[in-house]
């Protein structure tokens, strides 16, 4: 992960906004004080997605069940 002071990243947060959408790579902004992690919006979404998909119960071995499971064997008609 590229890391960049808080300094250099108000100097060109343009760039590094787009460079994020982009790449798909954070970024580490780090300051006197604190530090953070600059991702992309359709990073961010993914990362909450998956949080919230696997603290449902059962879904995270529902979904590894799933991807398991050879396509022959996957129906066309959806239960839900």
């Amino acid at each position: 992960m590229t890391t960049v002071t808080a300094t250099a990243a108000r100097k060109s947060l343009y760039n590094l906004v787009d460079d994020v959408a982009l790449s798909h790579d954070p970024i580490q902004i780090v300051g006197k004080r604190h530090s953070a992690v600059l991702v992309s919006e359709d990073d961010w979404r993914a990362i909450q997605e998956t949080l919230f998909l696997t603290s449902i119960p059962g879904m995270r071995e529902s979904i590894q069940k799933g991807l398991s499971a050879p396509i022959e064997e996957c129906s066309e008609e959806l239960a839900w």
